[in-house]
């Protein structure tokens, strides 16, 4: 908003002394007319030390309108009137002159410092007031003493309040991004020697102490959110920086030590690991000699976010050989060394520096914050140095214990403190000291300011400085080699869900930075040489031979190996990303382990997982990496076996080998060229072991995995269907093998598909009916129907289908499951077996009174309706059985009067004739249904008066109306129905109302 700002010419602008006054004019907009504000700022050696404007900002940076005043004063000094401090020009005054000053001054601001100045007057004129024990007086436009402390203006107030403002919204989203520029604003000032740096960091953090929710979290012993907790994570981080300081004075230090000393004790105060227990090592030492994991947590010291910040008192930066590493390039091994120094250079005389890694960054974290970025790149170079001799030497003892550990198979050496996913992130520390010194602005210059992330940067080699031992090396290739070296450091899974999900964090971080790197043939040569030193790496690698059970998978770290080296080594590649393809916590069973490293050693877990929260996630990095792997190997049919029996091997979660079976299925077959054989199959492979896996185990995906099965099947050909079909047993339960294996493979679609000729067709149909009847045979309540059906053109089949079902009939098998193979075989012609079925089912029947829309109702009556149509003798032998299960008197009566409306017989069976006569309710087989009929609503209407409420009363009465029907079909019912009425008012004559209702209606 500056160009809408006009500052007006030089007369509105006045400099007196050390202090800058002027109007600003904000120019009019369409919808706002011009504002006019005054500004006032004071300043002292190069710093604005306070404001004041009248747009009334409350922000912790600079309105626009303080801006365009200094600009203004920067631009055109010469606009700008300049007076003495207002001390000196009173100075020059006489006695007359300063009295007609003062009353000037207060008659053209009377109504504002009428009363100050009285106040003032009383003062003076008063011999014992305290204005008149000091010499002199103040003067806001004489500037500062040389041995004041002259430091930026930063309105504390305005910090706080916005910090507040910010963590009340829960630090999610925009209020996120608004700390987090707060904490890039604190390294700003470190970086520029603001020693407004600290104090702003004291005023967030004590806004963050004050935190409700913290008080809140420790009581419910829930943890806090992610965006929180990495939010205090950059606190603690930029508290070690502050720490470290190289040229921090003494009592700055101490007095920053007792404030975090204070919060640390306080219980509210966040723990370092976000789960109460984990403790991580000391940050002043490395390993120490007998750090074992404790199993119990109440041994293990508290270790708060600003543990690290305090421990960073025992460090001093006076140690002269760190002096000479950080000042100077070309600092080497002196020609004669003493035994001391020995340790100090590598073979090649180059600077070592032999602290704790984590440590030793957060020093390069230091120097880079506080506007030492070429002492942070020396140091990062005697760091790196460093881990290249360490890494030499673990290749050393790893070749001697080669063979034992190879022969055990597994090991207990790692590393306890991993440094990607360390609080003080090691890594990412020294890969941004290293890109920063490389990266080019829009000019093709290098920057050396904060790298702006709305654009992926761009970097180009700048070689070491010359006359130093790496001259030969460029700073971007180093920073790709650290990289490798962290990420693929072997190192133990941390406790805690916080932690273990910070290490998946860090490193799809770093790996995101590496992969803004342009790999030219420098880089490519690094990673090929970095790639073969973590294989052979042992069990200081995670890509070694064999790892620690409790490793921190390399799925995701591989996965970016395999892509950024495959145009250039396939090779080493591959062997890379099988090597990764392991996860031994899946895998092995614990082991007593390996005790020739007592500093490296873990104690194992007794159950046989741990917890790994990750878990989910590292599994489907896991099947990434896989998917990769068998995306690149297209046409490579080698290769596609190797990658298909590692994950065969380790993969052990079948909805993931599911996925790997979809991507390589969809890799095989694109729509715009030839299918690729190899890969198709090793699709229907990963299908076949899904299948194999799930078959006894529930998954609500099965269905579909059974549905695509097939279609896999199908693309591969007719083999691997008739393959499928063979072995069903092993891969599918009957209800799949038949309703939608089987089925599938003999449908239309499938011989289109396949353009089958005829002696194919027939195998396909001969497998379906062979696998049928073993269906139906193993689950007939399921599989008796469908097996009919896939039988239907081979009659020895089709006979043997029905057989089952017969012979199942009295046994398992339900009414609905039999009614509905009945129902079937009447459409396929044979009305007799669908009627001996029908019987069968109707003898597993029991109708209620009450049940008048059971789902059978209906079943019931198509019965009835086929035995009418057959004949009279079946149905004379289906009435018994109805009268037996049904004994609810509307449906009764439903068959009875179908029963009578047409001659039994019309079926036209062969051999048969209708007589043509309607049946008669008084003779058998219908009179056995009439009684039955004519009881059942006489049971009824008892069983409803029981319970009658004269809200049901009409109801009731229209019932009895169906019941009289019923009861006037014999010759004698009229005389039946009178009686039963009869009872009804003498047995109910309490139910007065209703009683009426009755003889209104029947008399």
């Amino acid at each position: 908003g500056i160009r809408l700002l006009d500052s007006g010419s030089g007369e509105n602008v006045l400099q007196v002394g050390f202090h800058l006054s002027g109007t600003v004019t904000e120019l009019a907009t369409a919808s706002e007319p011009a504002v006019t504000y005054k500004v006032a700022i004071s300043f002292d050696r190069c710093k604005i030390t306070s404001v004041t404007c009248g747009c009334g900002n409350k922000d912790i940076f600079y309105c626009a309108h303080v801006v365009a005043l200094s600009l203004y004063r920067i631009r055109k000094p010469d606009q700008v009137k300049l007076r003495l401090p207002i001390s000196e020009t009173l100075f020059q005054m006489n006695r007359d002159q300063l009295q007609k000053f003062i009353q000037y001054l207060i008659t053209a601001h009377h109504t504002e410092v009428l009363p100050t100045a009285q106040k003032l007057a009383d003062e003076i004129l008063s011999s014992n007031s305290e204005i008149n024990q000091v010499n002199g007086a103040p003067d806001p436009t004489a500037g500062a003493s040389i041995d004041d402390e002259n430091c930026w203006h930063l309105d504390e107030e305005q910090v706080k309040e916005q910090v507040k403002l910010f963590l009340s919204q829960g630090g999610y989203c925009g209020s996120g991004k608004q700390l987090s520029s707060m904490f890039a604003k604190v390294r700003e000032m470190l970086r520029m020697r603001d020693s407004n740096g600290a104090r702003m960091l004291t005023l967030i953090t004590e806004q963050f102490m004050a935190d409700p929710r913290l008080t809140l979290w420790r009581q419910q012993g829930t943890n806090m959110t992610d965006k929180c907790r990495q939010l205090w994570d950059e606190l603690g981080a930029l508290w070690v920086c502050i720490i470290l300081n190289p040229h921090c004075k003494l009592e700055e230090k101490s007095c920053w030590l007792q404030q975090l000393q204070k919060w640390s004790d306080l219980d509210v105060c966040p723990l370092e690991d976000g789960n109460y227990g984990h403790e991580l090592p000391n940050i002043t030492n490395a390993l120490p000699q007998n750090a074992i994991h404790s199993p119990d947590s109440l041994s293990r010291p508290r270790r708060t976010v600003f543990t690290r910040a305090i421990e960073g008192r025992e460090l001093h930066w006076q140690d002269s050989h760190l002096q000479r590493i950080i000042s100077s390039d070309v600092y080497t091994a002196p020609a004669c060394q003493r035994e001391s120094e020995r340790l100090l250079f590598n073979s090649q005389g180059q600077p070592l520096w032999l602290e704790h890694v984590p440590t030793a960054c957060a020093r390069v974290d230091a120097l880079r914050s506080h506007g030492y970025p070429k002492e942070a790149l020396r140091l990062t170079v005697a760091i790196i140095n460093t881990l290249r001799l360490q890494q030499q030497q673990q290749l050393e003892i790893y070749k001697h214990q080669k063979k034992e550990l190879l022969q055990r198979g597994t090991t207990t050496i790692t590393n306890l403190e991993g440094w990607v996913g360390h609080p003080l992130d090691p890594i990412g520390c020294l890969f941004l000291t290293l890109t920063e010194a490389c990266r080019l602005n829009d000019d093709g210059y290098l920057e050396m300011s904060d790298m702006n992330e709305s654009r992926p940067p761009v970097y180009q080699h700048v070689p070491m400085a010359a006359g130093s031992p790496n001259s030969s090396e460029s700073y971007l290739s180093l920073a790709l080699e650290v990289a490798l070296m962290g990420l693929g450091q072997q190192r133990v899974m941390p406790e805690g869900l916080y932690a273990q999900d910070k290490v998946c964090r860090n490193e799809e971080q770093l790996l995101s930075q590496l992969q803004e790197l342009q790999l030219d043939d420098e880089l490519v040569q690094t990673l090929q040489k970095q790639c073969i030193l973590l294989l052979e790496g042992g069990p200081f690698s995670g890509l070694g031979e064999v790892i620690h059970r409790e490793s921190v998978p390399m799925h995701t770290f591989a996965k970016y190996l395999f892509s950024a080296l495959l145009p250039h080594d396939p090779d080493l590649s591959y062997k890379l990303a099988l090597r990764a393809m392991r996860l031994p916590v899946l895998e092995n069973s614990a082991s007593a382990g390996d005790t020739a490293h007592p500093h490296h050693t873990v104690s194992v877990v007794p159950s046989r997982y741990p917890r790994w929260f990750t878990l989910g996630h590292l599994e489907s990095q896991q099947c990434e990496l896989a998917s990769t792997m068998l995306t690149a190997a297209k046409g490579d049919t080698l290769r596609l076996r190797t990658i298909l029996e590692a994950i065969q091997k380790h993969i052990h979660s079948s909805s993931l080998i599911f996925k790997l079976a979809q991507d390589a299925f969809k890799i095989a077959t694109p729509t715009d060229s030839s299918t690729d054989s190899t890969l198709l199959n090793v699709a229907l492979e990963l299908g076949l072991q899904v299948m194999r896996m799930t078959l006894s185990t529930l998954n609500w995906r099965r269905r579909e995995m059974v549905r695509w099965l097939v279609t896999c099947a199908t693309e591969v050909g007719v083999r691997a269907l008739v393959s499928i079909l063979q072995s069903w047993y092993t891969l599918f339960t009957p209800t799949e093998a038949t309703s939608i294996v089987a089925a599938t493979a003999v449908s239309h679609t499938t011989i289109l598909r396949l353009s089958l000729d005829y002696p194919q067709r027939e195998e396909l149909a001969s497998c379906a009916r062979t696998l049928a009847l073993q269906c139906a045979m193993k689950d007939p309540q399921s599989c008796a129907l469908s097996a009919l059906t896939l039988c239907e053109k081979d009659h020895i089949a089709f006979e043997a289908a029905y057989q089952i079902a017969i012979d199942a009939a009295a046994g398992g098998m339900t009414h609905s499951q039999l009614f509905t193979i009945a129902r079937y075989m009447e459409l396929r012609g044979y009305p007799l077996r669908a009627f001996k079925l029908a019987s069968l089912a109707m003898s597993h029947l029991n109708l209620a009174y009450n049940q008048d829309t059971h789902p059978a109702i209906n079943d019931v009556l198509w019965a009835c309706a086929l035995s009418h149509s057959l004949g009279k003798n079946e149905l004379a032998a289906l009435i018994p059985l109805v009268v037996k299960s049904v004994h609810c008197a509307t449906v009764l009566s439903d068959i009875l009067r179908r029963c009578t409306v047409t001659a039994p017989g019309l079926a036209g069976i062969p051999g048969r004739r209708s007589s043509g006569k309607l049946m008669s309710t008084d003779k058998a087989p219908l009179r056995q249904l009439l009684d039955a009929t004519i009881n059942a609503y006489i049971n009824t209407t008892h069983s409803r008066l029981t319970h009658i409420s004269p809200r049901h009363y009409g109801e009731f009465i229209e019932f009895l109306s169906k019941a009289r029907e019923t009861f006037l079909l014999p010759q004698d019912g009229h005389l039946q129905f009178a009686q039963f009425i009869d009872n009804l008012k003498q047995i109910y004559k309490g139910k007065k109302k209703l009683m009426l209702l009755v003889r209104e209606r029947f008399g």
